[in-house]
């Protein structure tokens, strides 16, 4: 009977186990360069975290990938998806930075180099078990497995060359303090990392200030691309999505600026109405309450310290 009961379990626990698998399709976006794109919701159990945009670029040498997503089953699908499009080993996974949507399927790249900025690494080391923690409780079992896995390379800024394929690298600072943005200059695609969001409220738990972001965005935009990859958002062949990024960091940096000059608390701040042409953009009510709890202390703080300098 114990037996019985024990297969019996199994049987049931079968259905929502194969649930969890991430129908990842691959899309080509350029010669060599597809794109596997996720949606623009939150973190949730229905699409396991699946919110973020990653790739690989196919070079003679072998694949470099973009990113290795949110959780072990993830890269492991990823690596499943690659498989699917070429033969060619994977030779190298670049980070672009250390939100857990970017890192946690690093374990299904452990036979590669895993290549990110200094700045990547360190952050990464500090507070990557407390973001798999927190992803666990998001996502559930679509995280069974996953631990942090650390890059074991260090990139610098400047071009990269691998199996014919020039990739220069961005070292950028506007998102978390060490954001990498990479152009494959033979394609002249641009994977602009999380330094560039699209139809999408950015998220700012690690910026160092939205004029730093401001600054990456005109640095970015300056490179010879002809394809924009946002992390998060629809790929783009024109300037739309910084256009957009600029006003939305522009709107959000008045508002906070103005209501710390007006003594303003947080949650009024947190209740301000969003203009109507960002009514269309996933998440933005949900992103100012978290940007606001993120960055209205320190514009509080300056208008202090002006006010004591009169």
């Amino acid at each position: 009977m114990r037996l019985f009961t024990l297969i019996l379990a199994c049987c049931l626990a079968l259905p929502a186990q194969a649930e969890l698998r991430y129908d990842l399709q691959p899309k080509q976006i350029a010669e060599n360069v597809w794109l596997l794109e996720g949606s623009t919701d939150n973190f949730e159990q229905r699409n396991g975290g699946n919110i973020v945009n990653t790739g690989f670029i196919v070079t003679e040498a072998g694949v470099v990938v973009i990113d290795s997503g949110p959780s072990k089953r993830y890269g492991e699908a990823m690596r499943e998806a690659i498989a699917g499009v070429t033969d060619r080993p994977v030779i190298k996974l670049l980070l672009t930075h250390h939100h857990p949507d970017h890192v946690l399927g690093n374990q299904a790249f452990a036979d590669v180099p895993i290549a990110a900025l200094a700045g990547t690494t360190e952050l990464l080391r500090e507070q990557g078990d407390a973001m798999a923690e927190n992803m666990y409780r998001l996502v559930g079992d679509w995280m069974r497995g996953t631990e942090v896995v650390l890059p074991n390379e260090t990139l610098q800024p400047g071009t990269l060359e691998i199996g014919g394929h020039r990739l220069r690298l961005l070292a950028l600072r506007g998102h978390t303090g060490a954001d990498l943005a990479v152009l494959d200059e033979n394609s002249g695609v641009l994977f602009a990392s999380d330094i560039l969001f699209y139809q999408r409220a950015l998220t700012t738990p690690n910026s160092p200030g939205l004029d730093i972001w401001l600054a990456d965005l005109d640095e970015l935009q300056a490179q010879p691309w002809k394809l924009l990859v946002p992390g998060h958002g629809p790929v783009a062949s024109d300037a739309a999505p910084f256009v957009q990024m600029r006003d939305y960091l522009g709107w959000l940096d008045g508002l906070l600026r103005d209501a710390a000059a007006s003594g303003a608390d947080m949650n009024e701040v947190i209740d301000s109405p969003i203009p109507e042409r960002f009514s269309g953009i996933s998440l933005t009510r949900f992103e100012l309450i978290r940007s606001v709890t993120h960055l209205y202390p320190k514009y509080e703080a300056q208008q202090l310290q002006r006010v004591d300098q009169q």
